[in-house]
């Protein structure tokens, strides 16, 4: 009895008890992905969205401060995890080349759905992957929409990249090409700020729906089996409350007020 006490009681501290050398999580994500995530302003490290409501969420159940701050372009925050100089990437789809460098926390946070955005005025008969082939294309640099499709559009598609979210959009605008691939909540976002959602349209046939994940570095000091497991137990939780649709919410709203 006495036995079955001390391991309940192990299971409810929280994480900065059991693991003294990992008091303070450092994260990231892609600032260029409302209403999940986006970056307060030009000189701003603080990133808003419903990730960061997430995160807050996970760092009070784990005990631990979690710093969630803008450190660069995704790229750039893909590449700080590899190296270990973060320890989280606060939303990421799942790919092979990236499991090499980072744990995946499952479950899933959110689902999210990926559309071929075209101008309304261009608008072309789509139902599946190969109906893009023979046509021009543009998604942001360092993206990827599943292990699947990255490897098809690799060999099937002629797809630009883009150094920005907006940049890619106003391509697809002003005719450079002819469909432009990114996820339908952030894409939306930024067209309605630049005030082009009434010229573009997703097409009803999605490229596909992700899982995105939390994830954390394999290089990371704070990788245990201990804490990969509570952050999994974590996210359990706020699955059963239905959190994440909330913060979502929220996100949209935020997003909303800030380009008002």
């Amino acid at each position: 009895m006495l036995l079955r006490f001390v391991l309940l009681l192990l299971a409810l501290l929280p994480l900065s008890s059991l693991s003294e050398e990992c008091r303070r999580l450092t994260a990231s994500g892609n600032s260029e992905y409302p209403p999940y995530l986006w970056r307060a302003g030009d000189d701003s490290l603080e990133m808003l969205g419903a990730i960061p409501k997430l995160m807050d969420y996970v760092s009070q159940q784990l005990g631990i401060e979690i710093v969630l701050k803008y450190v660069g372009p995704w790229g750039r925050v893909q590449e700080d995890v590899a190296e270990g100089e973060i320890d989280l990437i606060a939303g990421a789809f799942y790919t092979v080349p990236r499991s090499y460098r980072m744990d995946y926390i499952r479950p899933a946070f959110q689902k999210t759905r990926t559309a071929v955005w075209v101008r309304k005025a261009g608008a072309f008969p789509y139902q599946q992957w190969s109906d893009l082939q023979g046509r021009s294309g543009v998604t942001v640099i360092n993206n990827s929409f599943g292990q699947a499709f990255d490897e098809y559009a690799e060999h099937h598609l002629n797809i630009h990249e883009a150094v920005r979210l907006n940049q890619g959009l106003n391509m697809l605008l002003g005719g450079r090409v002819e469909y432009f691939i990114y996820e339908d909540n952030p894409a939306r976002a930024y067209a309605a700020e630049l005030g082009i959602l009434d010229q573009i349209e997703a097409l009803d046939v999605p490229i596909g729906s992700e899982d995105l994940f939390l994830t954390i570095s394999k290089k990371s000091d704070c990788n245990t089996p201990e804490l990969r497991q509570k952050l999994s137990d974590i996210l359990i939780s706020a699955q059963q409350q239905e959190l994440m649709a909330q913060y979502l919410k929220q996100g949209i709203s935020e997003w909303e007020a800030r380009t008002q």
